[in-house]
Order: C-alpha cells, then structure tokens, then sequence
C-alpha cells in the first residue's frame, strides 16, 4: 500500500498514560503496607518535559487512588495542557467489581480528578483492558449515566481485550447517547492482530514496523492510538514477584521506551482523545 507521508502527518494520533505506580500490575499489587518507594512523580516528570520538549498533548488516564495519595500529580498534568480521564480508582479488573462497585470507582474518581483539575473526565480506559461488550456490557451504560463520551478500554487482541474488535473507532448508540470506543494501535499479522502500539510493543517490535502500521492507519483516515505506563520510563526501577509469563508480558527487557516514542513524537501529529471526540462529534 502506498501512503503519502505528508498526508500521514497531518492525520491526528494520540498518546495516552495510564497513570499508575510501577506496582499496579493487577493480582499482584502491594499490600496495605505500602510500597517502598514511589517512582510515578520522577516518571512522569521526565514525559512531561519530553511532550513539551516536542509539543504533544496527550491524554492521562489516572487511577484515582493515586490521585488522592498524590494530589499534586493531576494538577502538574492539567497545567501543561494535558487531558486527565479515568483509570478507575483501585486498579481492579472491572470484571471483578460488577456494576454497583464498577459505578461507585468510576463516581469516586471522577469526583477526584474534576476536583483537582478543575474538569469532569469524559474519557475512561479500564484496568488490564478489563472492559468489553461481551462480557461487562453493563459498564458501557453506566459510563454514559455518569456523562463520559469515550472508552478506550477495548482491545482488538487474541489473549485480551476482544479478539474480533474493531482496530477503528467506532460509535456506539447506548440508552439515547453515544459513546465513542477508541482501541489502541495494533498490526494485523497471520498471527493474528500485534499489540505494537503499547509499551510491550515498543520493547519487542522493530520502531520500523509501528512507524509503518501508524502510516497505514493514517492513511485510512485513522488515528493510531499509543499507551505507555510511568514504570516503562523507569527500567532500573523496582519490579514486582510474578509468574514467568506476566514477568516478561509486565517487563519485558530492561528497555527504556522513550528512545523509541521519541521519534514518533517528532514524526507524527498528536492530540488528546478528547479533542478527537470533539472532531468526530462535529463532523
């Protein structure tokens, strides 16, 4: 396929965070004791400057527990012209909470974070991909019924998320109102669909063949959709005890990922889901 590179760049991206600790990693966080160390202020320090660095607004989707035991986080990130949406509060996998608890993180945090920035969040992306329509169909209304306009929870991928999902955003009509999912960049693949537009895949996949898919996407009309944690910043950083595969899925090689985002940073345009939103409303 042949892609016109002037035409890609002009296509709007975006970059999204989910704003957590190096030890929310779910099943595995913890205890009530607390961690040893904090590491998400210095992390995100560092993304903020090289975002500014290139003139990229992203959107964070911050965990609401971190953002009453750090309340000077969401102000940093709402004050250099960022997106705050919800993570959720807790980090628990949305399957395990069930409508009541999914309504009371969703309602808790939202309260948080438009206290502390000033503006409710409209977006929402869940813990681990947590979200689906064939499994927790119920969280879709109970997002519009708090007022969010977009998910960015749904994964097109073999071993998470929904397998057959859309890799474009799409627009879904709940109860009278819309709500936008937003998947994240993936490659299709005889294997099936790659996650190359995560962390994981910045630490496996060659920076020529995400450069490539954004393309493509970008060619299509399509936005691609990249997510990082705080903890992919920090390879030195403290790891928790987990199974084999989790550890390789969690970390991977001691990568610093930013010497990879760096140049998609530079060669494509970004903006925040929420103004991608507000483009697709109007069009």
């Amino acid at each position: 396929m042949n892609i016109d590179k002037d035409e890609c760049i002009r296509c709007d991206n975006a970059l999204t965070v989910d704003l957590e600790e190096w030890f929310h990693i779910c099943g595995a966080e913890v205890g009530a004791s607390g961690p040893p160390e904090w590491r998400v202020r210095q992390n995100l320090d560092r993304l903020l400057a090289e975002l500014d660095a290139h003139g990229v607004k992203a959107t964070f989707f911050v965990l609401g527990a971190l953002a009453r035991e750090l309340p000077e986080l969401v102000p940093a990130i709402a004050g250099a012209g960022h997106e705050i949406a919800s993570h959720g509060f807790s980090h628990t996998l949305v399957t395990a909470l069930g409508p009541a608890a999914f309504r009371d993180e969703v309602c808790r945090t939202g309260e948080t974070l438009a206290r502390q920035s000033g503006r409710c969040p409209i977006g929402f992306r869940a813990p681990q991909w947590s979200l689906s329509r064939q499994r927790t169909p119920w969280a879709f209304e109970i997002l519009v019924e708090e007022g969010f306009r977009y998910d960015a929870s749904c994964t097109p991928l073999p071993f998470i998320g929904e397998r057959s999902g859309s890799r474009s955003p799409f627009r879904m009509d709940i109860k009278g109102k819309s709500l936008w999912e937003v998947p994240p960049l993936v490659t299709p693949s005889l294997l099936g669909n790659l996650p190359t537009g995560g962390g994981w895949g910045f630490r496996f996949f060659p920076l020529a063949l995400i450069e490539r898919t954004m393309r493509i996407c970008n060619g299509q009309g399509v936005p691609a959709v990249l997510f990082l944690h705080p903890r992919e910043l920090d390879p030195a950083g403290p790891r928790l005890r987990l199974s084999l595969f989790r550890e390789f899925v969690a970390y991977g090689p001691r990568t610093d990922i930013m010497e990879r985002l760096r140049p998609l940073l530079g060669r494509f345009r970004f903006t925040t889901l929420g103004n991608l939103v507000e483009q697709w409303d109007s069009a």
